[in-house]
């Protein structure tokens, strides 16, 4: 019995053992011996160790995605940039390209609007790694949950999803966001990833970039902003659906307490005086949002007189604009661009009523002004809207002249002289000059019978039309003459007509450019300067193209020559104030002597003209009528009335009203 039960223990024994260890688990978990809530606690064993598997995980992972994500190319949206046009006294006329954006150096940002960026976006930029923790984690939870992705994310991480990313709001790319930025933040300077995010920013009103917004905010460049206006800018950063002032009360509220919170946050982070801080109280109000991006109205014929130029000049093609990123300083005088359209609108409108004419439809009008000194073009009109009507009526070819080339016909005639007779020979002409009754060209001299009005002088006959008289002295002086000397004055060869009888009566098609530049030839006393409209250009802060270099002006005619047409056209402009029904004459003289050509009563070509120039200034104005996409011009005869002399008064009159208008300036200024 004692046998049996010593033999019987250790069985009993190895037996425990072996049913412990078929009831043991992996994880005790619930726990076993345990009791109500206990046996759900689980141990410090099993938190430990569920601690060091997820930490272990978590870091493998980010392992796994640090070496795996690189930092890509950057997106071509962030390469993008605005080509920017000027006018000419520096201030920004339009931006042009699929983002408003100038990429500028951070040297070109003054420190107050860094400071004012960094206190709002992100106090610890210099101090940090390039993420926020915190912020990717609120991120994430938002996501997963639904929400609207939260903010909280370093000027870095910013960058990056600007330069780097898209900017769709899922897990996956704000984890992207946060490795990139790590390794930006290693590979760049803070100085660099600033840079970045301040030329890559979205402000409102169409522009990325902080030159971008001070062009459109307060219409100036960055690099002149102040204190409080950088301020504002840095609200924007935080929504500019939300805080530009200008788009309504709730609006303004918003941007007015986030600008002061900026500025005494920069006082809080030691990156602003409180004595500087109490100079800027006053809430700096932006511009009334502006159409700066527009190429509506006359801007859109600016851009492509410009565009044009460059081509030529510096040899660049349409795709090498369409890369953007250049900056384009013009000629054109704002003031008076937009002078010269205010004073064809007023004749348009309270003379052409198409409703009450039906030859007062499709009337059409081109202008310009050239400085004849030096050929900068100052203004121009090229239609009534560039958006809607795409040929610019200031340079379009396909308009004839009419007796407004005449001047050329006399310049050729003083210089090479004409045929007395068909089979004489070239004698010495001056504007004195008249065809006798045999046809014959004659001088005046004492004994030679003096004009009348069967037999006007050159001078005379340039005032009066005088298509026969013109006609017959251009073939005299030789067709081929003419032209040379039209084309040495500043026309276009491209644009002469053909050389047959009728040549010398204005068929061929110049453009008010260039028919403004050519008069400007005869006032410069025959020195002949090409029209251009660009003075310099600039890529990535290098000039291109030259363009701050022009060639001196050429010798076109002599200027004894030059004079004398010049005072011929003097006359002529005299008669033309007192000769264009409607035409305020007192504006008009007070404008001083000028030299004008004109179409008039003799003139039977589709189109009216007037061309008057001073020595600052040299003007033309076309009026012509054309249906769209029909080549081919509508008679003028009735434009605007029958008294209207086939719609030659309105020239006259835009001119005058323009001319006066500049007068009116310069004398205003010139007594403050």
């Amino acid at each position: 019995m004692s046998k049996h039960r010593h033999t019987s223990r250790p069985r009993s024994r190895s037996r425990g053992k072996e049913g412990a260890a078929a009831g043991r688990r992996l994880v005790d978990y619930p726990r076993r011996g345990r009791r109500g809530v206990r046996r759900w606690l689980p141990s410090w064993r099993l938190t430990s160790a569920v601690f060091v598997l997820g930490a272990g995980g978590t870091a493998g992972l980010f392992a796994y995605v640090y070496t795996s994500v690189d930092i890509p190319d950057e997106n071509v949206a962030a390469r993008q940039e605005a080509n920017i046009y000027y006018w000419s006294d520096g201030t920004q006329m339009v931006s042009t390209g699929a983002l408003n954006r100038t990429i500028i150096r951070l040297s070109d940002v003054p420190s107050s609007a860094q400071n004012a960026v960094i206190a709002a976006e992100n106090e610890s930029f210099y101090r940090d790694s390039g993420v926020s923790f915190k912020g990717l984690a609120r991120a994430v939870v938002s996501t997963v949950q639904g929400q609207e992705t939260q903010g909280g994310s370093t000027i870095t991480q910013q960058y990056v999803k600007n330069t780097y990313l898209s900017q769709e709001k899922t897990v996956s790319r704000k984890a992207k966001e946060f490795v990139i930025a790590l390794k930006v933040d290693r590979s760049k300077s803070k100085q660099e990833i600033l840079q970045g995010y301040l030329n890559t920013s979205w402000f409102g009103r169409g522009a990325y970039g902080i030159d971008a917004a001070a062009q459109a905010y307060y219409g100036i460049p960055a690099k002149q902003l102040n204190p409080s206006q950088s301020a504002l800018l840095a609200s924007l950063l935080k929504g500019a659906e939300l805080y530009d002032p200008s788009t309504g009360p709730k609006n303004h509220e918003r941007a007015l307490e986030r600008w002061a919170w900026i500025l005494d946050r920069q006082v809080a982070t030691g990156r602003m005086s409180r004595e500087e801080r109490e100079r800027y109280r006053t809430f700096p109000e932006p511009l009334k949002k502006s159409t700066s991006t527009s190429l509506g109205g006359q801007t859109g014929y600016l851009v492509d007189v410009v565009n044009k130029y460059i081509k030529q000049r510096a040899l660049l093609t349409d795709q090498d604009l369409a890369h953007g990123g250049y900056r384009i300083h013009t000629t054109f005088d704002k003031d008076r661009t937009r002078q010269l359209t205010k004073s064809v609108e007023n004749v348009l409108e309270r003379d052409i009523d198409p409703k009450k004419r039906d030859t007062d439809a499709h009337v059409q009008v081109g202008a310009a002004s050239v400085r004849p000194s030096d050929g900068a073009l100052l203004a121009l009109y090229g239609g009534p809207d560039a958006t809607k009507r795409f040929v610019n009526n200031a340079d379009t070819a396909g308009v004839p002249s009419g007796s407004a080339f005449k001047p050329f016909v006399l310049a050729a005639a003083l210089r090479h002289g004409a045929r007395a007779s068909r089979d004489g020979e070239r004698q010495n002409v001056t504007s004195g000059s008249h065809y006798g009754d045999d046809g014959t060209l004659v001088q005046p001299s004492g004994d030679a019978p003096g004009p009348d009005d069967a037999h006007p002088t050159l001078r005379q006959a340039l005032a009066t039309g005088g298509n026969a008289t013109y006609a017959r002295l251009g073939r005299d002086v030789g067709l081929e003459r003419v032209r040379d000397t039209a084309v040495a004055a500043g026309l276009l060869r491209d644009s002469m007509a053909p050389l047959d009888d009728t040549f010398p009566i204005g068929t061929s098609t110049p453009s008010a450019i260039r028919v403004a530049a050519g008069y400007g030839t005869f006032v410069n006393r025959g020195l002949q300067n090409d029209p251009y409209s660009v003075t310099k250009l600039v890529k990535d802060g290098r000039s291109v193209g030259g363009f701050e270099s022009r060639a001196k002006a050429s010798r076109a005619l002599p200027e004894g020559v030059a004079t004398e047409v010049a005072d011929s056209l003097r006359e002529a402009g005299e008669q033309s104030v007192g000769d264009a029904q409607g035409v305020d004459e007192r504006t008009a003289r007070a404008v001083g002597p000028f030299a004008a050509g004109r179409t008039g009563d003799q003139d039977r070509l589709r189109s009216a003209w007037f061309v008057g120039s001073t020595e600052e200034l040299s003007t033309a104005v076309t009026m012509f009528r054309t249906k769209p996409d029909e080549p081919q011009l509508l008679p003028m005869s009735d434009v605007g009335g029958a008294d209207s002399r086939r719609g030659s008064v309105f020239p006259a009159r835009i001119w005058t009203d323009y001319m006066g208008a500049y007068v009116a300036s310069r004398n205003s200024r010139g007594k403050s």
